[in-house]
């Protein structure tokens, strides 16, 4: 009895062996690889349009990441001015459909075509943003990809924050960009605080 158990030892080691998952050089079909990676940069093969260097915001899978583009600003634009121009830049970027390397990367964008932005009104702090569409209107990826687009850009105050409001008479707020909003976009948004007027 004894001699029969060790011999059928090896039998079930081989038996228990064969319970896992072993390689094949079966072909099998899981669809097409990707050409790309999710999420690399994309290509920059083709000569960067004239303009000044800025850099965007865009959803990829479940994050922002950041991506090169230029805005054009007339020579000569200063202080508000050139600050609401490349506001209007980067908003405009964040609109523009990704590219095809772009999608084909996975990237995307929740800014609608044709977001405007003004400067303060009377009471606002002076480096207040309105945009045509109140903050609190947009979606959690939206606002967040405008606010960390902004804070990067000659339309943050000096600390990165961003002061934002909307078309009708709500207080603007200022809004921060922080790591967690870029990992998680579509969570409660970008903090904000309430701000004092002029």
């Amino acid at each position: 009895m004894t001699v029969r158990r060790l011999l059928g030892l090896p039998v079930l080691a081989v038996l228990l062996a064969g319970c896992g998952i072993r390689p094949t050089e079966v072909p099998t079909d899981f669809g097409p690889a990707p050409s790309r990676v999710r999420c690399s940069p994309p290509d920059t093969a083709a000569p960067a349009p004239a303009g000044t260097p800025v850099q965007v915001f865009l959803l990829c899978g479940a994050s922002l990441v950041a991506v090169d583009r230029t805005v054009r600003v007339p020579d000569g634009a200063a202080g508000s001015q050139r600050r609401l121009l490349v506001a209007q830049g980067l908003l405009d970027q964040l609109a523009e459909p990704p590219s095809d390397t772009e999608k084909e990367a996975g990237y995307g964008t929740d800014v609608r075509g044709g977001t405007t932005v003004t400067g303060p009104r009377p009471g606002d702090p002076e480096d207040t943003l309105r945009l045509d569409v109140s903050p609190a209107d947009l979606s959690a990826y939206a606002l967040s990809q405008i606010v960390c687009t902004f804070s990067g850009s000659a339309a943050a105050e000096s600390d990165g924050s961003v002061v934002l409001g909307g078309p009708g008479d709500r207080p603007p707020r200022r809004y921060t960009c922080t790591d967690e909003v870029r990992v998680r976009p579509g969570g409660s948004g970008p903090p904000s605080s309430a701000v004092t007027g002029g």
